[in-house]
């Protein structure tokens, strides 16, 4: 919801979205639709990457296990009882 709601209020130029989850798809096309930001998608070396179809495109960002351990957030967001 925020990658689109995000690039409808022009919070952002490029999206890039991490994930090769085919449920965000639609999310992924409704901002590439709206001509005023560029997405961008990322998956992890080896794996089948979002893009649409009959294209190569949005260009992807491969991340190997170093890259991946560099951007990772570790932040517990679990209550705390």
């Amino acid at each position: 919801m925020d990658f689109v709601r995000l690039a409808i209020e022009g919070a952002y130029d490029v999206g890039i979205l991490f994930s090769c989850d085919t449920d965000l798809m639609p999310a992924l096309e409704t901002v590439a639709g709206l001509g005023s930001t560029t997405v961008e998608v990322a998956a992890w070396d080896g794996t089948r990457r979002l893009r649409f179809a009959g294209t190569n495109t949005p260009w992807c960002h491969y991340l190997d296990v170093v890259r991946y351990r560099s951007c990772e957030d570790t932040t517990d967001t679990r209550p705390v009882s």
